[in-house]
């Protein structure tokens, strides 16, 4: 008789395997097709490793759960607990490096402004080194400055100041605040005169701001924790995904024991 937790199981996997094999059918169609960017690209590999390894061990529990192979039930569970133990080293690991990095509050303004500094050094090697050079080429390609050079937000000084502007935007898209450049459009910033104040020589990001559309502020390290606290962001948001996942995961183990002993008391009944 096929038991309910050989079915929860069995169904789950099931579920798995689409989601993997569907990784893979993406995956391959990124490495076939030509006009996908360098940035879509940086996903191709780590996409396909994912859809394999998903697609493996969905297949192996759904052998163990509906075909009663004791065998790759206890291969399913053996790779279910270590996936529970690495699920939950990461998740404590991702709570630590992600708890700072919330940015600066800027008098006056409806955005926050963002320090490499205020990051964790396991963090700011995102964007170090020749990284930042496929990322800021990313930037470039997707244009994320482009929905600030339209409409009222483009050249009203007071109506930019107190729009609530993304990380990237914020670090990538405009000078920083201390620079105290002068607003001509949300892209275009006039630098200060011969009496600028002295923070104004001492923030290297002032001079790395162009007005060169293509380059703006991607050469600054604002753009860089610009970066960093977009990719903090979506960490914090894995690491909820992460906490349902393993509840999802011990859920599945648990029945995956049930459907184990219920494959045991089959084998007894049919050698009986």
């Amino acid at each position: 008789m096929f038991r309910v937790s050989n079915f929860v199981v069995g169904l789950a996997n099931t579920l798995v395997m689409l989601v993997g094999a569907s990784a893979i059918g993406y995956s391959i169609y990124m490495f076939v097709h030509q006009d996908v960017t360098d940035c879509e690209s940086a996903i191709r590999a780590p996409l396909l490793t994912t859809g394999i390894i998903l697609l493996v061990v969905s297949l192996i529990g759904v052998i163990g759960s509906c075909f009663k192979e004791n065998v790759a039930m206890v291969s399913y569970l053996v790779i279910l607990f270590a996936g529970i133990a690495a699920l939950m080293a990461f998740s404590i690991f991702l709570f630590f490096v992600t708890n700072k990095g919330a940015g600066h509050v800027v008098s006056g303004r409806g955005y926050r402004e963002y320090h490499t500094v205020d990051f964790s050094t396991w963090l700011n090697g995102f964007v170090g080194g020749k990284r930042w050079v496929g990322i800021r080429s990313c930037l470039a390609e997707a244009s994320v400055c482009d929905e600030l050079s339209d409409g009222r937000v483009s050249q009203i000084a007071d109506a930019f100041y107190h729009k609530n502007l993304s990380p990237i935007q914020s670090g990538c898209c405009k000078p920083p605040s201390d620079c105290n450049f002068q607003f001509k459009n949300a892209t275009f910033w006039m630098p200060p005169g011969k009496n600028a104040t002295k923070v104004t020589t001492e923030n290297g990001d002032c001079d790395a701001w162009s007005n060169v559309q293509t380059e703006l502020c991607f050469n600054c390290n604002a753009c860089k924790a610009g970066v960093l606290a977009n990719i903090r962001e979506k960490w914090r948001h894995l690491l909820v995904f992460n906490i349902c996942l393993l509840i999802l995961i011990i859920a599945v183990c648990s029945c995956g024991c049930r459907a184990r002993r219920n494959n045991l008391t089959a084998t007894e009944s049919d050698r009986a």
